[in-house]
C-alpha cells in the first residue's frame, strides 16, 4: 500500500495564509512526520505527514491521514492536549482555521484580558 501523499504547495499555501490571517504575521510552519493510529480498532501505527507550529503560548499539529483528510489538535504541554471534537475534514482550510478558532476560544477563557474597575 502506498503511503500517505506529502502536503502539496497548494495546502501549505492555505495553512500559511489561515495561519498568517489569525496572527497578523507570518509564522513559520514545520514539516514533520508523525505517527498515528488510523484504525481505532489496531495496533498498527501509519506514519503521516504532519505540519507544526506554535504562538503565543501554544503549539499545533495538522496530521495529513490521507488523499485530502486532516486531523488537527492544539495543546500547550504534554498533559493539557485540545481536539476539534471531528475526527477528520476533507478540506486543510477548515481544518486549519477550525483549529485557530477553538483555540482562540480557549485562550480567551483561559487567559482572560483584566479591566481595571472604572
Amino acid at each position: 500500500m502506498p503511503g500517505i501523499p506529502d502536503f502539496n504547495d497548494t495546502e501549505l499555501w492555505v495553512a500559511r495564509s489561515a495561519v498568517a490571517e489569525r496572527y497578523g504575521k507570518a509564522v513559520p510552519l514545520e514539516l514533520a512526520d508523525s505517527e498515528l493510529r488510523l484504525d481505532p480498532d489496531s495496533t498498527a501505527l501509519t506514519a503521516c505527514p504532519t505540519l507544526f507550529w506554535t504562538e503565543r503560548g501554544a503549539s499545533f499539529v495538522v496530521f495529513k491521514v490521507g488523499e485530502d483528510r486532516y486531523r488537527c489538535q492544539f495543546f500547550y504541554g504534554p498533559n493539557e492536549h485540545y481536539g476539534t471534537g471531528r475526527d477528520v475534514y476533507d478540506d486543510i482550510g477548515e481544518c486549519v482555521t477550525h483549529l485557530l478558532q477553538l483555540q482562540a476560544d480557549h485562550e480567551a477563557r483561559r487567559d482572560p484580558p483584566t479591566h481595571p474597575d472604572t
